[in-house]
């Protein structure tokens, strides 16, 4: 006798995104704020540690750090700096409607994403790049040097940079990847949140000296270094997004 047809796997959609979800940092930002509701967490009480709440979940730490980040975006935790995570004084009522957040990546899986894409951009720029692209890239490292006390103008210059390396590539698509990434990011409030806990001047810093190798790699035409100052610069800002909090 034939078995029935098993249910089919529920997937996570922009509509359902946390739909048999294990991995997605809304649902447990989710389960979080319904152990908050529910009085585990009461107002004013410290959060288990982010490692912690990882074994507890049997998540990543860096799908903590998201719907942590996620969570306190909706008021409903604070972080201190060098003390930890609090529920807010005012704790969600019971009854609440579950987590109100449109769906979105995190900004880690952003980083990761360019990491991987921006990475091979690098490198094919570094073989198909002219001599005016060079000049455009150079201006762009030109104004992030000038800006470094000046986080939205070296921003802007850094935007610039990168989009330089997709346009020297002589693939629309790929700059235009390149754009909707940096510009669906930056518009984000995650990504504004944890810019605020982690984004400073050394971070700027560091940054401009990684665009400097990604500009030497490409300018030598060296597709292979080029890949790797890309991942290693991407790689080094999410490492400084899920350090400790301090």
């Amino acid at each position: 006798m034939p078995h029935p047809p098993s249910d089919p796997v529920t997937r996570p959609t922009p509509e359902n995104p946390t739909a048999a979800s294990d991995r997605s940092y809304l649902s447990l930002a989710s389960q979080v704020q319904a152990l908050i509701a529910s009085g585990e967490f009461c107002a004013g009480m410290r959060l288990p540690s982010e490692r912690t709440l990882a074994e507890r979940f049997s998540v990543s730490r860096t799908l903590v750090r998201e719907a942590i980040i996620a969570l306190e975006v909706q008021g409903l935790v604070e972080v201190h700096g060098g003390s930890g995570i609090y529920v807010c004084a005012e704790a969600p009522a019971p009854g609440r409607e579950p987590f109100e957040m449109p769906w979105r990546p995190g900004p880690i899986e952003s980083l990761r994403a360019r990491a991987l894409i921006e990475s091979e951009i690098a490198g094919l720029a570094a073989s198909e790049r002219k001599d005016g692209d060079l000049d455009r890239m150079f201006a762009a490292l030109s104004l992030m040097r000038e800006h470094m006390g000046d986080k939205q103008a070296n921003e802007a210059a850094d935007r610039q940079f990168h989009l330089c390396l997709a346009e020297a590539t002589g693939n629309r698509v790929l700059l235009h990847m390149v754009t909707a990434l940096w510009d669906s990011g930056r518009s984000d409030p995650l990504w504004r949140k944890i810019e605020e806990h982690f984004h400073t001047t050394r971070l700027r810093e560091a940054s401009q000296e990684d665009h400097q190798q990604i500009f030497a790699a490409v300018m030598a035409r060296d597709a292979t270094a080029a890949r790797a100052a890309m991942r290693n610069h991407l790689e080094r800002v999410i490492g400084e997004f899920t350090q400790a909090w301090r």
